[in-house]
């Protein structure tokens, strides 16, 4: 079992809804995005194209973060996820240099998004926050272990994403992978994600 992610760039409008879904499933406080979308353009004008990329944790086979994490607080589950232990990070920021596609964040302090104080939402959304530890997507993890999909994936109006298992070769993850050429980001790098794109 490899939980992966499949983002079929054709059919992504770059809506950013799954970063928006992302943010409110998982309560995260202003500055702490475990999921973006960046905008890349190709060509010259007037042949010019642009796609949007969605850029989350990529869950690596080989994960460079927990190499270099001095204290375990980064581990890699058996079904693949790589997670945080937020009681054993220690805030050094060691994985957020490691990680090559930038996708770990450092809350140093709570902050709120109105100056009034907290609303009812980030009071008990918070409480899953701690000051001085790294965060990252962890593919929803409360929700898979309901039977239920990654809130991104769940969400997404176009159906962009997919969501299975890599190790299972008639997962429909692993068959749009293999039929439409799924790649991964610098897989010259050696990591191995578990997210993958496919060609727009």
């Amino acid at each position: 079992m490899r939980y992966g992610m499949v983002i079929d760039l054709k059919k992504c409008i770059g809506c950013t809804g799954c970063a928006l879904v992302c943010k409110v499933e998982n309560a995260t406080p202003p500055g702490i995005v475990w999921l973006r979308v960046i905008k890349h353009e190709t060509g010259k004008y007037p042949q010019v194209r642009r796609v949007s990329i969605p850029l989350q944790c990529m869950h690596c086979a080989e994960p460079p973060c927990m190499e270099v994490c001095p204290t375990g607080a980064t581990s890699k589950r058996a079904d693949g996820i790589v997670d945080i232990d937020a009681e054993k990070c220690v805030g050094c920021r060691y994985c957020m240099v490691a990680c090559p596609y930038d996708q770990r964040f450092f809350l140093a302090k709570e902050r709120h998004y109105f100056k009034n104080g907290p609303t009812p939402f980030e009071q008990i959304g918070y409480q899953r926050h701690q000051e001085g530890v790294v965060s990252k997507c962890n593919f929803c993890a409360p929700r898979l272990e309901k039977g239920l999909e990654p809130a991104c994936a769940a969400n997404c109006m176009t159906k962009a994403r997919t969501f299975g298992d890599l190790e299972d070769p008639n997962s429909e993850a692993s068959r749009l992978i293999r039929d439409r050429g799924g790649y991964q980001l610098y897989p010259e790098l050696g990591t191995n994600p578990s997210v993958y794109y496919l060609p727009a």
